[in-house]
C-alpha cells in the first residue's frame, strides 16, 4: 500500500510539471528559491521566515530576498532584509514598512536617527531619501507598496 506523503509527491510532481513553478492551492513546497511557501486555496499564502536565505545585494553587508512574486501578490511586495555592520543611503518610491525581527535597525533622515529593536515596525512614507544602517547584524522583514519596488 502507498501511503499519505508519496501520494501527495506524485500528485505535486505531476501538477508542478503541468503547471511549472506556480504553487496550486494546498499546496506545501520549498520554493525554488530555498524557502517554505503554502498557498491557501483562498489565495493567502504562507512563508516560514526561518526557511528564507537573502542573498547579496548591491553592497556589501546587504542581503535580501523577495518572498512574494507578482503574480502571487500584485499590489503589496514582501521579503526579509539583512544589514551586517553596514550602512547604504536609498529613495524609496513606494511606501515601506520594516518589522524588525533580530538586532537594531536604524533609519537616518535629514541628520535624526530612528531605532528599532525586534518587535518594532517602522513605516517609511514614500520619497524619503534615507540611510538603512545598523551598528551589528539585523534581520527585518519589508512590506511594500506598491509591490514593484525595484
Amino acid at each position: 500500500m502507498i501511503d499519505e506523503k508519496t501520494v501527495r509527491n506524485i500528485v505535486e510532481k505531476v501538477v508542478k510539471e503541468r503547471l511549472g513553478n506556480d504553487l496550486y492551492p494546498g499546496q506545501t513546497v520549498e520554493t525554488s528559491e530555498g524557502f517554505e511557501k503554502i498557498k491557501d486555496p483562498s489565495g493567502i499564502l504562507k512563508i516560514t521566515e526561518s526557511t528564507v536565505k537573502c542573498e547579496p545585494f548591491e553592497q556589501k553587508g546587504v542581503a535580501l530576498k523577495d518572498v512574494t512574486t507578482l503574480k502571487e501578490a500584485p499590489n503589496m511586495g514582501c521579503g526579509i532584509m539583512e544589514l551586517d555592520h553596514t550602512a547604504f543611503e536609498w529613495t524609496l518610491t513606494y511606501d515601506e514598512y520594516d518589522i524588525v525581527l533580530e538586532g537594531v535597525l536604524e533609519i537616518e533622515i535629514d541628520g535624526r536617527v530612528l531605532t528599532a529593536h525586534p518587535g518594532e515596525i517602522i513605516f517609511i512614507p514614500k520619497n524619503s531619501h534615507i540611510h538603512f544602517q545598523t551598528p551589528s547584524f539585523t534581520r527585518y522583514v519589508y512590506v511594500t507598496y506598491p509591490a514593484d519596488w525595484q
